[in-house]
């Protein structure tokens, strides 16, 4: 599974960044790219406590190889 990242520009000149797959991971930026990397920083985030608290996860293969 892929997490998206919707982004978009708000009137005000703001860019929005959003992971719909995530509920409440919505960031913004004063750039489009800033408004990405704090999505992503912030999903990852939320991805580390679920771990941590023992909830699923999709899995992440383009980041982890697991090695035997």
């Amino acid at each position: 599974m892929k997490l998206t990242l919707e982004v978009e520009q708000e009137q005000d000149g703001r860019w929005i960044a959003e992971v719909p797959e995530l509920p409440g991971v919505l960031a913004y930026g004063q750039s489009r790219e800033h408004a990405i990397a704090n999505a992503e920083a912030l999903a990852l985030r939320v991805l580390a406590e679920r771990l941590e608290n023992g909830e699923t996860i999709p899995q992440i293969p383009i980041l982890f190889a697991i090695a035997s």
